[in-house]
């Protein structure tokens, strides 16, 4: 999930944001684990490890990703049937 993508004035994302701790910390982990894969992209040759460490970095990104997205599915379906979040 790209900044772009969680910053669009979304208002569940934002309220997500200020108010669950836990959807706070998914997002700062994805933007760690995303800058983590942007240095390992900038080395001009990644060794053996380094290659299986941005495979493995992609992945639990993308499962972050996966679980943000249901948060934020979770919450608009909460709000659209009046319960409490």
């Amino acid at each position: 999930m790209s900044d772009a993508q969680l910053s669009h004035g979304d208002d569940v994302t934002a309220t997500l944001l200020r108010n669950d701790d836990g959807f706070r910390q998914l997002v700062s982990e994805h933007h760690e684990l995303d800058e983590r894969i942007r240095q390992l992209a900038s080395t001009t040759h990644l060794s053996s490890q380094q290659q299986f460490d941005e495979i493995a970095l992609k992945k639990k990104k993308l499962a972050l990703k996966d679980r943000i997205a249901a948060l934020l599915q979770q919450h608009q379906t909460d709000a659209a049937f009046g319960r409490p979040h």
